[in-house]
C-alpha cells in the first residue's frame, strides 16, 4: 500500500500540503452562513449498531432503543431493522497526493466491491477542484471497476476542495431515493472556503446521508519499508499539523451524518474496513419519533441501546458502538 513514483513525490505533496493556508489567504472576506431548514412532522434516524469486531449487532429490538430530542426522551413511532440493497457513491480524491500511492488504495477498493451483495449499486465520483461523476449508479461491478481505469489525477498546484466537493455531491443526491451512503478515499486536506467548510458538516447533520471517510494518508506518513528509498518531506511539524487538521475534518463529517472515519495504514487495514463497510452500508435500525416543538431550531439527537449497561455513541468500555446522525431541524411554527 506504500508506493511511492520517486523524486518528485516531496514537490507534488508540498504543493497540496500547504496549498490550504495560500487558498485561505486568498479568500473573501466572510459571507452569511447559509441556514438549513428542513420541514419535519417525522424525524427518522439511521442507528448502526456494531461489536467490538466491526460487526453489525443483529436481533435488537424497539425496547431495547430509547431516543432523546435536545435531552428530552420521546416515545418511538415506529422501528425497522432494515437489510436493503446499498446505495454507495465512492468519491475520490484524485490529487497530487493521492497519485503518490499508485492506485493500490483503488486496488484494495476491489475488496469492497468483493463484499457487497449482487443488487447492491455503486455510482463513482473523483474530485480535485470539483467533482466530475465517472459512472453512474449501477449493480455492475466490472463497470465499477472500469470506472477505477478512468481516473485520472490533477498534478499540477490546483485545488483540493474537499468540503465543496461533499457540498456539490450532497446536491446530486437530493434525488436519489431511499438509504445512500458515501465512501470518501481522501486525505481530508482541503482548500475549501472557510464557509463550505463550516456548511458542509452542518448539512451532514442534517441530511439522510451517511459518510464513511477512508483516510489515505497512512501510506504517506509511514517510513518506507526497510530498502526502499527513502522520501523526502516537509518540515515535520508543519506535516503533522496538516495532517491533524484532515484527520479531524474527516472524523467530524463521519461522526455527523452517524457514519465513520478510518485511518489504515497498510494492505491488511484496508481490506479489513472495506469488509465493514460492506455490511454497514446495507444494515441499519431506522427509528422514527414525532417533534414536539415546532420552533424551527436545530434540534440535538441522542441515542441509547439499553442492554446490560447503557450504550452510547461516546459510552467507554462499551462490548458495543452506536451510530446516528447528531441533528435535525423541527418545523416552523404554523
Amino acid at each position: 500500500m506504500t508506493f511511492f513514483r520517486g523524486l518528485p513525490a516531496a514537490l507534488l505533496f508540498s504543493a497540496v500540503l500547504y496549498a490550504r493556508p495560500l487558498a485561505a489567504a486568498q479568500e473573501n472576506s466572510q459571507q452569511p452562513k447559509q441556514t438549513i431548514h428542513v420541514s419535519v412532522d417525522r424525524v427518522n434516524v439511521g442507528v448502526i449498531v456494531t461489536d467490538h469486531s466491526g460487526h453489525f449487532v443483529e436481533g435488537l429490538r424497539r425496547e431495547d432503543f430509547r431516543v432523546f430530542d435536545n435531552g428530552i426522551e420521546h416515545a418511538l413511532t415506529g422501528f425497522t431493522s432494515i437489510e436493503e440493497p446499498a446505495q454507495v457513491l465512492l468519491l475520490i480524491e484524485a490529487g497530487p497526493a493521492v497519485y503518490l500511492l499508485e492506485g493500490g488504495h483503488l486496488q484494495a477498493a476491489v475488496a469492497l466491491l468483493n463484499g457487497l451483495a449482487q443488487d447492491d449499486r455503486v455510482a463513482v465520483v473523483k474530485y480535485a477542484e470539483e467533482p466530475a461523476k465517472l459512472l453512474d449508479f449501477t449493480a455492475d461491478k466490472q463497470a465499477v471497476e472500469a470506472a477505477f481505469g478512468q481516473l485520472s489525477f490533477n498534478l499540477g498546484y490546483g485545488s483540493l476542495n474537499l468540503s465543496t466537493s461533499v457540498l456539490k455531491v450532497l446536491e446530486g443526491l437530493r434525488n436519489v431515493p431511499e438509504k445512500k451512503s458515501i465512501v470518501l478515499l481522501t486525505t481530508g486536506l482541503d482548500t475549501s472556503s472557510a464557509n463550505d467548510s463550516a456548511e458542509v458538516v452542518e448539512r451532514l447533520r442534517m441530511g439522510d446521508v451517511r459518510v464513511l471517510a477512508i483516510s489515505l494518508t497512512g501510506g504517506l506518513r509511514n517510513p518506507p519499508a526497510a530498502g526502499k528509498k527513502k522520501r523526502p518531506a516537509p518540515s515535520p511539524t508543519q506535516t503533522e499539523q496538516r495532517f491533524e487538521q484532515a484527520d479531524q475534518l474527516l472524523k467530524r463529517m463521519a461522526k455527523a451524518t452517524g457514519g465513520r472515519a478510518y485511518f489504515p495504514g497498510n494492505a491488511k487495514e484496508f481490506n479489513e474496513v472495506y469488509a465493514e463497510i460492506a455490511q454497514l452500508v446495507r444494515h441499519e435500525y431506522s427509528l422514527a419519533f414525532g417533534p414536539a416543538v415546532r420552533d424551527g431550531l436545530v434540534h440535538s439527537i441522542e441515542v441509547r441501546v439499553e442492554g446490560t449497561q447503557k450504550l452510547t455513541a461516546n459510552t467507554s468500555g462499551s462490548p458495543y458502538r452506536v451510530d446516528y446522525r447528531q441533528a435535525y431541524v423541527a418545523p416552523a411554527p404554523r
